[in-house]
């Protein structure tokens, strides 16, 4: 019976639709998180009767034949890299992009990765961090001394330094931007690699068109809402239990033939 393996590939796809919604509803909290959506596809269809085909030698022809289907697969897991809200922190080095654009951070390996979490920090040196210590370039120093640091929207780094009256320039932040920011390959911590389906980064000033402007002192939340993954997991739940009753039906039919056979 095909509904047995319809019905399989139909749990098997619920199943990796929970998964990716248990993971955005994980990352509710995870800065600048930007959450997945399973998309599907049905499999292949058997043409027991082609739509088309003639009937008859006066050349009738069937309107619409007879497919079946053998059940459904995923298509893509996409994400959705829409804004997420902005929340006051009060610390210097939180920087929340608004717009488009992603911070380009050294890796240990000399690869270069990108991210839209603003939570950064200083090493030993003074440098500009990632909280796992990685480099944000250009490599920004804020000097010893210096009582305070301001970051305009455009990515202009000022530090006061002790007994001066005015501000200083200490460096740029620039941001990159790709054609297809879904094509991004997330790595985990909140850090993004190029790949052939993003295309190749853009860098531009902070502000400047096409490029998102900074704000000093915030950091973009997960763009996950908690009501619509809620109603997307009871819906996956749901379209699991009738996957699995349409098994269990089938299983039924099954006993029944064989019943029948051995009365």
């Amino acid at each position: 019976m095909r509904s047995l393996s319809i019905a399989a590939t139909g749990m098997l796809a619920q199943q990796l639709n929970v998964e990716v919604i248990s993971n955005n509803i994980a990352n509710m909290n995870t800065t600048a998180f930007k959450r997945q959506r399973a998309d599907f596809q049905d499999l292949l269809y058997q043409n027991l009767e082609r739509m088309g085909a003639t009937s008859s030698d006066q050349g009738t022809v069937i309107p619409s034949g007879i497919q079946v289907g053998s059940g459904v697969k995923t298509g893509s897991v996409y994400r959705i890299t829409t804004q997420g809200d902005l929340i006051a922190t009060e610390k210097d080095l939180d920087i929340a992009i608004e717009g488009r654009g992603f911070f380009r951070v050294d890796l240990p390996s000399g690869e270069t990765a990108y991210t839209r979490a603003g939570a950064l920090g200083m090493n030993a040196e003074g440098m500009i961090v990632t909280p796992d210590g990685y480099t944000v370039q250009p490599g920004i120093t804020i000097p010893d001394g210096a009582v305070a640091t301001t970051i305009n929207a455009q990515g202009q780094v000022y530090v006061r330094l002790a007994g001066q009256t005015t501000d200083t320039l200490v460096g740029q932040f620039d941001l990159a931007v790709f054609p297809n920011e879904a094509g991004l390959e997330a790595q985990g911590s909140n850090l993004y690699m190029e790949t052939a389906a993003s295309g190749s980064p853009q860098t531009g000033t902070p502000g400047s068109t096409g490029f998102g402007k900074l704000n000093q002192g915030f950091l973009e939340i997960s763009n996950v809402n908690a009501v619509a993954e809620i109603t997307a997991l009871i819906t996956a739940q749901r379209a699991y239990e009738m996957n699995s009753k349409v098994i269990t039906a089938s299983d039924e039919m099954l006993s029944m033939t064989a019943r029948l056979s051995r009365s």
